[in-house]
C-alpha cells in the first residue's frame, strides 16, 4: 500500500535518522577493524572494515537522496536508479577485494595473528547490525523505496560479515586454522555479488513487495 505524502515524509525522516546512525557507527567500526586487521594480518577483518566504509557510502547516498523528500520534494525515479546502481557497485568492489586478497593469502600461506579487538568488535556488530538491517528493511518496504531496501541489504551483508569474520577469528584463536580467514572472505564475496546484482537490476524492491 502506498504511503500518504505526510506518512512518506515521516518515513523518510526515519530512514535519514537510521542512515546517520549507520554512518557514525560504521566510521568508528571501520577505522578500528582495518587498523586491527592490518596489525593482525587478517584479510577477513580488513574486509570487514572496508565493508563498514562501503556501508558509509551507501548510507550517505540514501541520506542525500531522502533529504529532498523530507523537505517535501517528489522522488526522482531516474536519480533513485542511479543511486541504487552506485550502491550496487560498492558490493562488487568489496567482493573483488575479498577474492583477490583471499587467493593471495592462500597462495603465499599468510598466517594472521590473533585479534582480540577484532573478536570483540565483530561480536558487537553481530548484535547491532541485524537489528538495524531489519528496521531499515521495514521502513524501506513501507516507503516502497528500492534505495532504502538496498541499503538494508548492505547492512544485512555487514551482519553476515560479522558472523563469518567472528567465527574465522575465533577458529584461528582456538584451533589455529589459518585458511579459514580466506574462506570466510570468499563466503562474504559470494553474498556481496548476489546482493550487488539484485541492487543493480532493482530486484530488491520487487522481492520485498512480494513478502509484504
Amino acid at each position: 500500500m502506498t504511503a500518504t505524502p505526510s506518512t512518506g515524509r515521516r518515513l523518510a525522516r526515519t530512514a535519514v535518522g537510521l542512515g546517520v546512525f549507520t554512518i557514525v557507527y560504521n566510521v568508528i567500526e571501520g577505522v578500528v577493524a582495518v587498523a586491527a586487521g592490518v596489525m593482525a594480518g587478517a584479510v577477513s577483518l580488513v574486509g570487514f572494515g572496508l565493508d563498514s566504509g562501503i556501508e558509509v557510502i551507501s548510507a550517505i547516498v540514501v541520506v542525500v537522496r531522502l533529504a529532498a523528500e523530507v523537505r517535501g520534494g517528489e522522488p526522482d525515479e531516474r536519480k533513485e536508479k542511479l543511486a541504487l546502481r552506485a550502491v550496487a557497485v560498492t558490493f562488487f568492489l568489496l567482493a573483488t577485494y575479498l577474492i583477490v586478497e583471499g587467493v593471495h593469502d592462500l597462495l603465499v600461506g599468510g598466517r594472521p595473528e590473533t585479534s582480540v579487538v577484532g573478536i570483540v568488535l565483530t561480536a558487537l556488530s553481530i548484535v547491532i547490525m541485524p537489528t538495524l538491517a531489519a528496521i531499515k528493511r521495514r521502513v524501506g518496504i513501507r516507503m516502497g523505496s528500492a534505495l532504502v531496501i538496498a541499503d538494508a541489504a548492505e547492512t544485512r551483508l555487514c551482519a553476515v560479515l560479522s558472523v563469518t569474520t567472528f567465527l574465522a577469528l575465533l577458529a584461528y584463536l582456538l584451533l589455529g586454522w589459518t585458511w579459514l580467514d580466506a574462506v570466510a572472505g570468499f563466503v562474504i564475496a559470494v553474498f556481496a555479488i548476489m546482493e550487488g546484482r539484485e541492487a543493480w537490476e532493482g530486484e530488491l524492491v520487487e522481492s520485498s513487495e512480494e513478502e509484504h
